[in-house]
């Protein structure tokens, strides 16, 4: 009876096995069929991405719309204009939350309750609510179309979401190592870099991950705040194979995503390492 029953549980298990397997690569799917479409016509020529219909596999495969892309006058200086925002905004935001995370959940003070729920209620509203707003203060105090102001907006944005996080790996982190610290001699400076931040990386990693896609990805404030061509983004910069006079270069368009979309590839496999190695580091024995 026992074995019986055991042998319908295995049956039963294996069914659900298959079951969510099948969910899961159908799921799966779903998700990557966009970026395999993208790749398919970054790859097509002009007349192959225009057909009626669709074609899963290019004819006539040409780099010519990479090329094309590449050599636009303003590829080089949008990139390097991404790039210098995105690392400003991961810089600030990683040392500003940081510190701010260590303040909210190590050392009780009049109003904390109070901050912590004013961060909550501004990562719950939608920065599009805060554009115009911002917008007419930067303009005021003169940051509109500087690196600057675009990395200060940018980390308004990402800031609540990196205090969050990185607050929960300061409270997981047991008191007793700072205070034996503190006995051997450690300033508090001592402690946030030597003891602390060692097992805080996983949440560095994570909230580092966040606030650089969340720079590298955005169109709408970099059209926005910044006032001529040089000065743009990738993002905004990717809006220009479509105009009213040609229409839409769907295969440069394409071409130009996947070039868009390697560096965030390139960041999070250089940090994933980092982050298991983290997670290993902030393991706190007994």
């Amino acid at each position: 009876m026992t074995s019986h029953r055991k042998r319908h549980q295995t049956r039963g298990t294996g069914r659900g096995g298959w079951a969510a397997n099948i969910l899961a690569l159908a799921a799966s799917a779903l998700w990557i069929f966009p970026v395999y479409w993208m790749v398919n016509t970054a790859f097509k020529p002009h007349s192959e991405a225009m057909t009626s219909t669709p074609l899963f596999l290019p004819r006539s495969p040409t780099l010519a719309n990479f090329d094309a892309a590449i050599n636009q006058t303003t590829f080089y200086r949008n990139l390097a204009n991404s790039l210098i925002v995105a690392g400003g905004t991961v810089a600030f935001a990683i040392v500003l939350g940081m510190l701010a995370a260590a303040a909210l959940s190590r050392f009780r003070f009049t109003g904390r309750r109070i901050i912590m729920v004013a961060i909550l209620v501004v990562q719950m509203l939608p920065f599009t609510a805060l554009l115009i707003p911002t917008f007419l203060v930067f303009n005021r105090i003169g940051l509109l179309g500087t690196y600057f102001g675009l990395i200060l907006a940018y980390v308004a944005i990402v800031l609540p979401f990196t205090i969050w996080v990185m607050r929960g790996f300061f409270i997981a982190i047991p008191v007793e190592l700072e205070e034996a610290a503190r006995i051997d001699g450690a300033s508090t400076w001592q402690i946030l870099y030597k003891i602390l931040f060692p097992l805080v990386v996983p949440g560095v990693v994570a909230s580092s991950i966040f606030a650089f896609i969340a720079a590298w990805n955005d169109y709408l404030i970099a059209y926005t705040f910044m006032k001529d061509q040089d000065q743009y983004t990738l993002p905004v910069w990717l809006a220009s194979f479509s105009t009213q006079t040609t229409g839409t270069d769907f295969s440069g368009q394409m071409a130009g995503s996947v070039i868009f979309s390697l560096p965030v590839v390139v960041f999070f496999l250089l940090i994933q390492r980092k982050l298991v190695s983290g997670v290993s580091a902030g393991a706190v024995k007994g």
